[in-house]
């Protein structure tokens, strides 16, 4: 061969092997960025293709798929109440991708996970058309409808778990949003998207899990396990020596109640009445370290996954001593999800054990074969047995002869424990004031249900009429008769 040739060859050569080595970095070391590239709409197609799996609530589809007629998109996405389940579920768009369950499960939902591997290999050699798998949630429709029906016209969240197990039971908020008002490509789910997008009261904001709130006097309830704990109240019903006023540390303002009886009381009375002085000097007594590690042992601090992940919910552990006596109570920086909060009901109702809460019971192939089976985990044990007993019994009482009495069942057998909230936030404390209330429902068996609410703002009440034993106690208790009546 003469050189000129030689020379070709070898250029050609190169070329050839440049050509292998792009071919071999794109299909391999760039395949999932290319994949889970937003203009790639092969993958968009690939998800459509096929009718899509089902997630499932007490043994029937909340979602479904109907032929689109679209020569790209082929099914479009369909929900049945679609508001009512959306912090649930999230939506599956053509259009704008897809969030919660449908995001995180859509490899099991459109078939295409690698456990799935052998029903598709199976489905070549058989002819059937590919199906995706479903998702099996821990939800109770009853539970849920109670939940949105009570929240009504207003702007909140109810959540609700199974202490023994840690099974979200309930997750609802409002107002929400139709996730199949925007399923498909046309110039109406635009429409419907650009308008959910500019909508001022935040539909799509999953209030259960994403947002954080100032949590008011629930927090107490943080407050006196760990006064319990810590050693600083070893009688319930003893005086605390707390004055009135109580001068908050470090500073020279008063510590405001609004319920009267607030010195000295003791600590089953100050949980009744809502004393913020006794909780302020007992969150100062225990101080700012010791506080800090009660509130993280229930999960503060820390973001949770149901496996949607909640955010983070705060207890300043750099606050001074004014600061976490504030906190204490709270107020200052202390900010909870709706979710946290039921957290911290569900471990008082457990006696003292925290499970993890999971809203996916299990994953299940379209032959119906189990893919996953998820089991109760325990995540802490913020408390003792006898702490949380004593917690249980003065929250009953607040339910009993306090502010919570609007949560009672009235039915045999079944004992009910609250905490009311009515949370200041805003400039000098001049905003709406949230309506908090959690409790837990307790039988012979145990605890069946806890259940946190928090009435962001209500249409048409006036401000001094917004407290959580008006507002959100009675959502609390149809919630919990929802989860006992089905049990029965």
């Amino acid at each position: 061969m003469n050189k000129p040739l030689r020379r070709v060859a070898i250029f050609c050569g190169l070329l050839v092997l440049a050509l292998l080595l792009r071919d071999n970095w794109l299909q391999y070391v760039r395949a999932d960025e290319l994949n889970a590239h937003p203009k790639n709409r092969r993958v968009t197609i690939e998800r459509y293709a096929n009718e899509r799996g089902n997630i499932i609530v007490d043994g029937k589809p909340i979602t479904g798929s109907v032929d689109s007629q679209d020569p790209y998109y082929r099914f479009k996405r369909t929900y049945v109440d679609g508001p009512m389940w959306a912090p649930v579920t999230g939506y599956a768009s053509q259009a704008y991708d897809a969030n919660q369950i449908e995001k995180i499960e859509d490899g099991i939902l459109t078939g295409n996970d690698d456990r799935l591997f052998f029903d598709r290999t199976l489905s070549m050699f058989t002819g059937d058309k590919k199906k995706g798998g479903n998702v099996v949630t821990t939800l109770s429709g009853a539970a849920q409808k109670a939940a949105f029906k009570g929240l009504g016209g207003n702007t909140g969240a109810v959540v609700a778990i199974e202490p023994s197990t840690g099974k979200i039971l309930a997750l609802a908020s409002t107002p929400s949003y139709d996730p199949g008002s925007f399923a498909g490509y046309s110039s109406k789910d635009e429409k419907a998207w650009v308008a959910l997008e500019k909508d001022k009261n935040k539909p799509k904001q999953n209030r259960a899990l994403r947002e954080i709130y100032p949590p008011g006097s629930v927090f107490k309830v943080v407050t006196a396990a760990a006064a319990l704990e810590n050693g600083k109240v070893t009688d319930i019903n003893a005086a605390t020596d707390t004055p009135e006023p109580y001068i908050l540390p470090l500073s020279r303002i008063p510590m405001k109640n609004h319920a009267s009886g607030c010195e000295n009381a003791s600590l089953n009375k100050a949980l009744e009445v809502s004393c913020n002085s006794v909780f302020a000097k007992l969150g100062d007594e225990v101080g700012v370290e010791k506080m800090t590690e009660m509130a993280e042992k229930f999960g503060f601090n820390a973001e949770q996954f149901t496996p949607v992940r909640s955010a983070a919910s705060v207890f300043d552990k750099e606050a001074d001593r004014g600061g976490n006596a504030q906190a204490s109570i709270g107020q200052f920086n202390t900010a909870t999800t709706p979710l946290q909060m039921a957290m911290v009901t569900a471990a008082i109702a457990n006696d003292g054990k925290l499970m993890k809460p999971y809203m996916v019971d299990k994953l299940v192939a379209p032959n119906l074969d189990v893919i996953k089976q998820n089991e109760p985990e325990e995540m802490s044990r913020p408390v003792s047995p006898q702490t949380a007993q004593l917690v249980q019994q003065m929250m009953e009482n607040v339910v009993s002869n306090g502010t919570g009495g609007k949560a009672d069942l009235n039915m045999n057998g079944v004992s009910v424990g609250g905490k009311t909230g009515t949370a200041q936030h805003g400039p000098k404390n001049e905003a709406r004031p949230y309506a908090w209330f959690i409790s837990y429902a307790k039988t012979a068996q145990g605890s069946p249900v806890a259940v946190a609410v928090i009435v962001e703002d209500s249409a048409g009440t006036n401000r001094e009429d917004i407290s959580g034993g008006g507002l959100a106690a009675p959502i609390a208790r149809d919630v919990m008769k929802a989860v006992l009546k089905n049990r029965s």
